[in-house]
């Protein structure tokens, strides 16, 4: 696949600038078709995370001090450039992540509404006010807390660094950006699209690296006083613990093992296209893919057999090929962790569709769509994230068994649930553990609800007002609004 002004040196953006690193240092970025590398970046440190934090400090006295209004253009500004380069996104996406193009052309467009939707919040939301008859008026202040670091993952980079990036300059806080270092090339673009919108310098700042290194050193930065953290749950428990010694407020959206329950009484055509896009689309490498599909035991056999066979029939190729339906696979590191669970799967469960590399696609990170089914609870493939496209299925007997079942794992993100009996819809909803349920349906976002998971998926929740709330402090201020009696202490007569 050929690429266009694809760049061959990848820099900080810090206060304005294209910056090297500190101390030079670079690492290698590669493709996942060939994994051959096709540029370096910069490999920030302690002392590049310090420049950023100084930059994002020293801005956020006047970004914090515009209205409102005046922040939603420039929302609205940003907005405007991610749109006019939607093609281009879409070709860097795809070339660097894996993601089949089709599926990438519809990140920039969702990266665009993720600014149009916070330049919407932050000029429509009120603050709270409260009366105690006459006596006393009180009110809300919300202010911006200051700079926040943003680390995003690499499974639809772009889009979800709008989606932390947006609200944080809604909110009039100035930030920090560390990318995921396997995939740095669509945040390359930020600069030229932060210019081009009139972004003051210092207001967005992004530093590239290794988690260990760069997105240390940010957690553990004194004048970084918000972590909002996508990824791994072991990441996330190791940035919690980090952030406690500074007291920092941290938003983790970490990790998902999705129960898909699916009742015979299913509109069982609709249940079936949508466990195939939930599990498979974006290359599996999704936090809230349905990858446990649970099916009730009347309908369990042909279910299972007609996923099989769709799970087969999935096209996978070259991400650039618009008839392509599962990309390449990230990374090799990634890559040959989902393999290894697919030889643990075919140890737990009936192996009954893919497994393998395709024949046709002798080389890079390529897997066939993988169906295990008859998976019992206690197996690994049932229990822990692979975050490829890999699905175990197994049968339930009765809707508490299914509620077992759903809740039987350490995570809690999404969970999706298939009947016609909508009171039953409701109890399962009410009773599986998840911070997200769809009732038939797939996974349709609403950007102004909350997002976020429980048990080990997750701590706090972000999306529309709550994302705000998380940027901002409020304080509430309460007024006398006539004479105040006081118990008066030491007034006494001697």
């Amino acid at each position: 696949m050929t690429i266009d002004n694809l760049p061959t040196r990848i820099q900080h953006w810090i206060g304005g600038e294209l910056l090297d690193s500190a101390d030079g240092r670079l690492f290698d970025v590669a493709d996942p078709v060939t994994n051959t590398p096709y540029a370096q970046a910069a490999r920030g440190s302690q002392a590049d995370i310090d420049r950023a934090v100084a930059a994002a400090g020293n801005a956020f006295p006047g970004w914090k001090g515009i209205s409102n209004r005046e922040r939603a253009n420039t929302l609205n500004r940003i907005a405007d450039a991610v749109e006019a380069r939607h093609e281009q996104l879409a070709r860097f996406e795809s070339f660097d992540s894996g993601l089949p193009i089709t599926q990438a052309k519809g990140q920039a467009k969702r990266a665009a509404e993720n600014f149009r939707y916070f330049a919407d919040v932050i000029v429509a939301l009120g603050e709270e006010a409260f009366r105690q008859a006459d006596s006393q008026f009180s009110y809300v202040v919300r202010s911006p807390v200051g700079v926040a670091g943003l680390i995003t993952p690499w499974n639809t980079p772009f889009m979800l660094e709008s989606w932390k990036l947006a609200p944080a300059i809604a909110s009039g806080c100035t930030l920090v950006l560390k990318p995921a270092e396997w995939t740095p090339l669509s945040a390359s673009l930020w600069h030229e699209i932060f210019a081009e919108a009139g972004l003051p310098a210092g207001v967005v700042n992004i530093v590239h690296g290794v988690g260990e290194e760069a997105g240390q050193a940010l957690v553990d930065h004194p004048d970084v006083p918000r972590i909002s953290f996508t990824g791994s749950t072991s990441t996330g428990r190791h940035i919690l613990r980090s952030s406690a010694d500074h007291l920092k407020a941290a938003s983790m959206e970490l990790g998902g093992k999705s129960p898909v329950v699916v009742f015979a009484d299913a509109d069982l055509d609709a249940a079936l296209d949508s466990v195939v896009f939930g599990v498979f689309s974006l290359n599996g490498e999704r936090c809230t893919a349905g990858s446990r599909v649970l099916v009730e035991r009347a309908v369990y056999d042909d279910f299972t057999q007609r996923l099989a066979r769709r799970a087969e029939q999935v096209k996978v190729g070259p991400p650039a090929d618009p008839a392509t339906e599962v990309g390449a696979l990230v990374h090799p590191d990634h890559y040959q962790r989902v393999l290894d669970y697919v030889d643990i799967g075919r140890k737990e469960g009936t192996l009954i569709a893919g497994g393998t590399r395709p024949a046709h696609l002798p080389d890079g990170n390529y897997l066939q769509p993988t169906v295990f089914a008859d998976v019992t609870q206690d197996a690994r493939i049932f229990q822990e994230e692979i975050f490829g496209p890999v699905v175990a299925v197994a049968p339930f007997d009765t809707e508490t068994e299914a509620i077992t079942l759903a809740n039987a794992t350490q995570y809690g993100l999404a969970a999706y649930i298939w009947t016609s009996n909508l009171q039953r819809g409701h109890r399962l909803a009410h009773a599986v553990e998840s911070g997200m349920v769809w009732i038939n349906s797939h996974n349709v976002r609403d950007l102004r609800t909350p997002f976020g998971g429980v048990k080990a998926s997750g701590v706090g929740r972000e999306g529309g007002a709550h994302s705000v709330d998380f940027y901002t402090e409020s304080k509430i201020v309460h007024v006398a609004m006539g004479h105040v009696h006081t118990p008066k202490f030491g007034g006494g007569t001697s």
